[in-house]
């Protein structure tokens, strides 16, 4: 019997706000290339040398296949829980909430790093711009630490909670300036390689595109996680789905350009600085410990001389664009989980002013200050391993809609060979390759030199800390099954499978869509 007869419910939020472009600079700004590639760069270097660009493909290939199955989802059913209410359609209710639980495990505490990381900058920008080297020391002291890391963190959750076009008009600007000072950081580079005053010119070579020139699996495994976590983020476009004009298309094509437009950045960016500085250990090598933690903060100042300020800048606005613009992704899930009684009802609401999740914007900015504050005074180790931690998180809940997307649509694998590519192929071996990953992870990190060489028992603290996230979601949706059991008998969401279409219609007499105003359509 065909499932067309289900309905998924609209929640309130405010419909057709985002376009095209917008989402893509949404997406864009959410994985935060200047600040995610100045912090992997130097690592994946000492994993891989100089097939830098072939781990980059190579991880851009699976969140490919991954993003085909998502866009197969959003157009059978655009909802804003996207990951748990996919995979509590495909699944059920258990795995969807654990398949929601780890977006949000991972998006919350992921912006308690990008706080940190902004405060970071920030000092270190102000350093630059007054010349004085112990302003950048500031951001070691705790209390200031912490204190301007809540202020940022007050400022993104202030944009967050309003309408989510006012995080659009923010975006244009932080991205633009991004990408502009990073595509000419790039060219710098390799106009210094061909002028020949690059610091240690390295020839440009296909071998650089070759992943079986790697040493080993193990440091391909390596490279190869790195590389997964430096386009973690792009599915940002897909939780805006309720608020984006044409919710069945749009946001899945706004991640398949933002992946794209990202790979190219990043590729472009690695061959530069590669050619420019080569993979030595020395002074500015991309081999040299001691300049890894911040690549481009060690290399602006030979390659663009006076403008070396620009990148710092660059990585500033990165780290706070991200921290605002992810807050949607962990906002939008609670308000569906809330809205289907998977969590507490409250979190189900949405403001009359805005039509956007404020409850759930609150609740993720209370709980990701707290975190960090707590952990930034007991000890950064902890803080830093969680992150590390957040790679298990990204695999688990990518790979289970990878695997919903090729179950969901297991009816019509075989409609025509579009179907049997982006429904069955694509998916499935996206997923798979995560789930290598997951357990490849789990395994590797109950190793006590894994990480910061943390340990606990004896057993590696980023494992103990994967564990923990995970167990604690297992509590609370036992929690939650027993105050709120409808939502986990199935009755909410049911299971089913597509028969093709669009299976499960948003209730658009629940979406009040409001007129736009004359000169305020969706960019």
């Amino acid at each position: 019997m065909s499932e067309k007869t289900h309905v998924l419910q609209g929640k309130g939020l405010s419909a057709g706000q985002v376009g095209l472009v917008g989402a893509i600079v949404i997406g864009i700004s959410c994985i935060a290339p200047a600040y995610t590639l100045t912090a992997a760069l130097g690592p994946t270097v000492s994993e891989v040398g100089v097939q830098v660009p072939a781990i980059i493909l190579v991880g851009f290939i699976p969140m490919l296949l991954v993003a085909f199955g998502y866009r197969e989802l959003n157009s059978a059913m655009p909802d804003s829980g996207t990951s748990f209410t996919w995979a509590s359609r495909a699944f059920g209710p258990w795995v969807g909430w654990m398949a929601g639980w780890g977006l949000i495990a991972a998006t919350i505490l992921v912006l308690s790093n990008l706080a940190g990381i902004a405060v970071d900058f920030l000092f270190l920008l102000i350093a630059q711009v007054v010349g004085d080297p112990s302003i950048a020391d500031l951001a070691a002291e705790p209390w200031i630490n912490v204190l301007v890391c809540l202020s940022f963190m007050a400022g993104a959750t202030f944009i967050s909670y309003r309408d989510v076009r006012t995080t659009q008009r923010l975006q244009y600007w932080l991205v633009a300036i991004q990408i502009v000072v990073l595509v000419a950081f790039a060219v710098v580079a390799l106009v210094r390689v061909a002028d020949g005053s690059a610091f240690d010119p390295t020839p440009i070579d296909a071998s650089w595109f070759n992943p079986f020139a790697v040493s080993s699996f193990s440091a391909f495994a390596a490279g190869l996680s790195l590389s997964i976590f430096i386009f973690w983020g792009w599915d940002v476009t897909l939780t805006m789905n309720e608020e984006t004009k044409g919710s069945a298309r749009t946001p899945g094509l706004a991640a398949t350009f933002t992946i794209v437009i990202i790979v190219v950045l990043y590729l472009l960016l690695a061959i530069a600085l590669t050619a420019y500085a080569g993979v030595g250990e020395g002074e500015f090598g991309l081999g040299n410990p001691d300049i890894q933690d911040n690549v481009f903060f060690a290399l602006a100042g030979p390659v663009l001389g006076p403008l070396a300020v620009l990148v710092s800048l660059a990585v500033l606005m990165s780290s706070a664009s991200s921290l605002q613009s992810t807050f949607v992704s962990p906002a939008r899930t609670l308000l569906a989980m809330g809205h289907y009684g998977a969590l507490p009802k409250r979190f189900g609401s949405v403001t009359d002013r805005f039509q956007s999740p404020g409850f759930a914007t609150l609740a993720s900015a209370i709980v990701a200050s707290a975190f960090y504050a707590v952990m930034r005074f007991i000890s950064e180790n902890v803080l830093w391993d969680t992150i590390t931690a957040l790679g298990m998180m990204i695999c688990f809940y990518y790979g289970i809609t990878a695997f919903a997307a090729v179950w969901y649509f297991r009816r019509t694998w075989f409609e025509s060979w579009r179907t049997a590519l982006t429904r069955l192929v694509f998916p499935l071996v996206g997923g798979l390759v995560l789930a290598v990953l997951f357990f490849t992870t789990l395994i590797d990190s109950m190793d006590p030199d894994y990480g910061s060489g943390s340990s606990l028992f004896g057993v590696g603290l980023v494992f103990v800390l994967g564990i923990v996230t995970l167990g604690i979601g297992v509590v609370l949706m036992i929690v939650q099954s027993i105050r709120e059991p409808a939502f986990f008998r199935g009755e909410r969401i049911p299971v089913g499978a597509s028969d093709g279409g669009r299976d499960m219609e948003l209730d658009t007499e629940m979406l009040e869509v409001p007129k736009p105003a004359v000169g305020d359509k969706a960019q």
